[in-house]
């Protein structure tokens, strides 16, 4: 199944790049390259993730890689990664910002 990354979520993972490398680019792009390489795990266990406690559907979920939460929507034919927020964030407030 094919993994597409929303406009929104793609400008999720290069904020997190630039706050993180301000103080190391190396960690920085580790972290961003984990992320990716998470959501293409996707592809292939669609369902691994748990659902979003925040919505009451099973086919928006996720997966935790670090202190992040990687958020997705599972669709018949491929998987949207819609967000990806600090766990520390609140994503009702994230999505509307």
């Amino acid at each position: 199944m094919k993994v597409h990354w929303t406009e929104t979520a793609q400008a999720h993972l290069d904020a997190i790049y630039v706050y993180i490398s301000r103080d190391s680019p190396e960690y920085a792009l580790r972290m961003v390259d984990s992320l990716t390489r998470r959501s293409q795990q996707l592809a292939d266990l669609p369902l691994s993730g748990r659902k979003v406690p925040e919505f009451e559907t099973e086919n928006v979920r996720e997966v935790i890689e670090g202190a992040y939460r990687v958020i997705y929507h599972v669709k018949p034919d491929m998987i949207e990664v819609l967000a990806v927020i600090h766990g520390s964030q609140d994503i009702l407030r994230a999505k509307t910002s």
